[in-house]
This record gives structure tokens, sequence and C-alpha cells, in this order.
């Protein structure tokens, strides 16, 4: 199964950033999105910020993601 994580930008030097995935910090690849800034949401799958995503549902997304936990699922 392929999962993408939602992650905050919190520093952006393209094709490089900084994202927050919920107190861990990573350096991504943004070439996909060249115009992602600071305090913008993405989906990283496998290093790569492959979609930018509202912060609302970014919180639906943790919803579902701890859901998934708990059942054992992920």
């Amino acid at each position: 199964m392929c999962l993408a994580v939602p992650a905050r930008v919190e520093e952006v030097n393209f094709p490089i950033a900084l994202v927050d995935f919920g107190g861990t910090r990573k350096e991504v690849r943004i070439d996909l999105l060249p115009d992602v800034a600071v305090g913008d949401y993405v989906l990283v799958h496998v290093g790569y910020a492959i979609q930018k995503v509202e912060a609302k549902d970014v919180e639906e997304l943790s919803s579902i993601y701890s859901k998934l936990q708990e059942e054992g699922v992920l």
C-alpha cells in the first residue's frame, strides 16, 4: 500500500523544503510544486511533496490515520 503523509512547510529553498510531520522535521523535494510557500501543507510520498492540501483537510486526514492505526491497519 502506498501512503502519502501530510506535513507543514517550514522553510523553502527550491527544490528542497523543510517540512514538519507533527514534530519530526525532514527535507523533501518540491520539484512538482514550485509554488509551495512557508505555512502551506503538502502531502509527502517517498520524499516528494506531491500535492498541496488545506489545513482543514490535514485535520481530517490525521483523524483517519489515527483510526487506521487503532485498527491495526497501519
